[in-house]
């Protein structure tokens, strides 16, 4: 059996002028990858490795997720294919994974990660926004294998902020 993690990035700035590869994190994502980072923390077990996008706004989603996660003894790969927005790249890097890897945490951006959840995953998600964060399980030995797994969890941080709003009244 095999899992995947995916997280978009969180909500980036436009605030600068810088290349797209450079876009920041906003504080509305800051807030948003602690939110869904803390949520989901204690809900799975750790991943083997994490791979990331070489985009600012990835890498800094990231560091927030394994610093909430406690990874920070697990390697954590850049990965240029998945500066991908289309998904041909993303399912490649995925593809290459070395077989004794089972759990990886990944960290990408729409619309890759959003054709990928609904081509691989049982469950339709009708859109993956930033910072979304799904998991889905595969019944198969080695990555290349891949076929259509099993969504086993999904949340966004609108999903959390509803929780948290209700639970204040």
């Amino acid at each position: 059996m095999k899992r995947l993690f995916i997280v978009r990035h969180a909500k980036s700035s436009w605030k600068y002028s810088v290349s797209d590869l450079n876009r920041p994190l906003k504080k509305r994502g800051i807030i948003d990858a602690n939110l869904v980072s803390k949520h989901t923390s204690n809900l799975f077990s750790k991943p083997d490795m994490i791979m990331c996008s070489p985009s600012k706004r990835t890498k800094q989603t990231a560091k927030i997720f394994i610093e909430n996660w406690g990874l920070k003894n697990i390697s954590c790969e850049i990965e240029p294919n998945l500066y991908d927005f289309e998904g041909c790249s993303f399912l490649k890097s995925i593809k290459k994974i070395k077989n004794e890897t089972n759990t990886i945490m990944i960290f990408a951006h729409n619309l890759a990660v959003y054709e990928f959840v609904n081509t691989f995953g049982n469950s339709h998600i009708n859109s993956f926004p930033t910072c979304g964060f799904v998991v889905i399980d595969f019944n198969i030995d080695y990555w290349e294998q891949l076929i259509k797994g099993n969504t086993v969890y999904s949340i966004f941080p609108k999903q959390l902020k509803k929780e948290n709003d209700t639970s204040k009244r």
